[in-house]
């Protein structure tokens, strides 16, 4: 097990190097540099500005080096712990994420905690009784899920709070709050704001992984095993979770290495409509500003999400799958 434990470790670490390459290409790829983006929007408001100027700021933001020296001189700082400089903002990116990140994170990991909490349980029943109301009514739910937008949700959920409550449900913080230093009252603000975020980015990844519940548990029940199980006189629920549902949730636990980024990335328009500070639309907005630095930082941040999903979900599967045990110990 130490060694199977030891080669997902080694294999993260190269994917983690490999994204860092990919997230800085990536952010280079578009034509131009955040100098020509700053150029144009100078333009655009009837200003101008120099060529001497140019070679200034090129020289400032490092832009006047080749890319790979670019990239090695970002990593550089990335190992010390830092991540370069907001070419829009002009402050270090750790700054400019600052709260975002760490409040992004506890979204996240409530809407996954949440999407879990309401698809396993829902996904088990539907399975079991297969064809009853409740099965329908699960199904109908999950299709719905899956069909509607989140940020049209969130739209639909704002405006019945303006409409009937005469409240604005957006935000994770009420307005005093919201510059305020972190304290307990900050904390329970926080936690009184959260359900609605939560609820609205876990509905879409909750109907998915009903689906995905029932059709393995389906799958399960069908088999040999289950019925000589029941066959020796076995409780229908002993029957049902000791071994049927334990299978079943490998390929569900597999969800998790998607699921933490997916939560992330998946949010940027929600945020933009609830007005969450989180990173989605800090990253939209580098993006649209070639602010490769805090561009690149918030895109690998989403890829070593990706990679510490994908080893939780090993764990979760060395945890629930006897026979990965087993081959990890050859």
């Amino acid at each position: 097990m130490l060694a199977y434990l030891s080669r997902r470790v080694v294999l993260a670490l190269l994917t983690v190097g490999a994204i860092s390459v990919l997230s800085f290409v990536i952010i280079r790829l578009p034509p131009g540099d955040y100098i020509s983006s700053y150029i144009a929007s100078v333009s655009m408001s009837g200003g101008f500005v120099s060529e001497q100027e140019v070679q200034v700021l090129r020289r400032e933001y490092g832009l006047d080096k080749p890319v790979y020296v670019q990239y090695l001189r970002w990593m550089g700082m990335v190992v010390q712990g830092r991540f370069g400089v907001s070419l829009e903002y002009r402050r270090p990116v750790s700054e400019v994420i600052g709260d975002r990140l760490w409040l992004t994170m506890v979204v996240a990991i409530a809407a996954v905690v949440l999407t879990w909490a309401l698809a396993l349980p829902i996904g088990i029943y539907s399975a079991v009784r297969q064809y009853s109301l409740g099965d329908y009514i699960a199904t109908f739910v999950g299709f719905i899920g899956l069909a509607v937008p989140s940020f049209m949700l969130a739209l639909v959920l704002m405006y019945l709070g303006f409409k009937y409550f005469n409240a604005n449900i957006g935000g994770l913080f009420s307005g005093e709050f919201d510059l305020a230093p972190w304290s307990l009252a900050k904390v329970w603000d926080l936690a009184k704001h959260l359900p609605l975020p939560t609820l609205i980015l876990a509905l879409a990844g909750t109907a998915q992984l009903i689906r995905i519940m029932r059709a393995n548990l389906l799958d399960e029940l069908s088999k040999p095993y289950v019925v000589t199980a029941r066959a020796r006189g076995l409780s229908e629920r002993r029957v049902i979770l000791k071994y049927p549902v334990r299978v079943a949730l490998n390929p569900f636990a597999s969800t998790i290495g998607y699921l933490l980024p997916y939560v992330v990335s998946g949010s940027i328009i929600v945020s933009l409509v609830l007005g969450l500070p989180t990173v989605g639309p800090l990253l939209l907005r580098a993006l649209v500003a070639q602010d490769m630095f805090l561009a690149g930082t918030i895109v690998l941040l989403l890829g070593v999400l990706t990679v510490v999903g994908t080893f939780l979900s090993d764990l979760m599967l060395l945890w629930i799958d006897p026979r990965i045990r087993l081959e990890g110990t050859r």
